[in-house]
């Protein structure tokens, strides 16, 4: 299979990769890792007019850690942040969560940013950033940066708040809740493959071993990442126990509105969710406990 006809532009910087945007819109397809874009191309499932591909704006390859928190450009590969041994010292539910997207031939190009800005409902980066409230910097031609919150930036099914002519620059997680535990569950069909369902949990313990801090995210159910906030009021400032945490699954599952495909039923995905809560949150919770 082949692309469709498109004009091809390699700007070096985001000032170019900008300029571009705003003179092409919607009409206009960034191009990262292309692991995702690639395929569709080949489909002709897009067909865009431009093809942007900004894989030498070495300006937006970058990770870094702080005691403000770790930032993330949006052109960083997965691999290096898999091949930081840094980061599960900074990042642990990130470091964690890595081995499971895809295979490595695939985080070898694959970016965060372009995870981010397709915005698949399984994917793992949007269950990060929903559990982990990360801020997102987006950036315009000629305009001031916008800085969108994780809850804000998912609108449905590859929708996000992104506009046409905007360009992700960089995440940011705030720094490592000290003393919480956090855990990553999915089911798929193989390794590698999408999640039919997720689910990202953190939990920090209060000195009275009460839950002072939840955050349970589910992927790949609903249409979007979702955190599951009645779950987490269940839990949040009570002591757990196997049957509060049982309780919170169940709750957890009612909440969803679960896709239905070819892969999975409604049904099915809302079980799925309850199990793997109440295995992601009683692994956070002995994590939590260590410290």
């Amino acid at each position: 299979m082949k692309p469709p006809l498109f004009k091809y532009f390699d700007p070096d910087t985001p000032e170019e990769a900008l300029a571009l945007l705003h003179e092409w819109g919607d009409e206009a397809k960034v191009l990262a890792g292309g692991q995702t874009l690639g395929p569709m191309l080949n489909f002709r499932a897009v067909s865009p007019a431009a093809l942007i591909d900004i894989n030498h704006v070495k300006a937006l390859a970058h990770h870094r850690f702080a005691e403000a928190g770790t930032v993330i450009g949006a052109l960083t590969r997965q691999q290096a942040l898999e091949d930081d041994d840094a980061l599960a010292a900074h990042q642990p539910l990130v470091a964690e969560a890595i081995p499971y997207i895809a295979h490595r031939a695939i985080r070898n190009r694959g970016t965060v940013g372009g995870s981010l800005a397709h915005a698949d409902p399984a994917a793992e980066w949007g269950a990060l950033i929903t559990t982990l409230d990360a801020e997102l910097t987006v950036r315009k031609h000629r305009e001031a940066d916008r800085v969108i919150p994780a809850a804000n930036f998912f609108r449905g099914l590859l929708e996000t708040a992104l506009q046409p002519d905007e360009l992700l620059a960089e995440i940011k997680l705030p720094p490592w809740p000290r003393g919480a535990g956090w855990s990553i569950v999915e089911f798929s069909r193989r390794h590698g493959d999408f999640a039919l369902a997720g689910i990202a949990s953190v939990v920090a313990l209060a000195a009275d071993g009460t839950c002072a801090d939840v955050r349970i995210t589910a992927f790949g159910v609903n249409l979007a990442p979702a955190r599951l906030e009645i779950a987490e009021t269940v839990l949040r400032g009570s002591r757990p126990d196997p049957a509060l945490v049982q309780k919170a699954a169940r709750e957890a599952a009612g909440e969803t509105s679960p896709m239905e495909d070819s892969h999975a039923s409604a049904a099915y995905r809302r079980h799925l969710v309850q199990v793997l809560v109440e295995q992601s949150v009683a692994k956070a919770l002995v994590r939590a406990s260590r410290h």
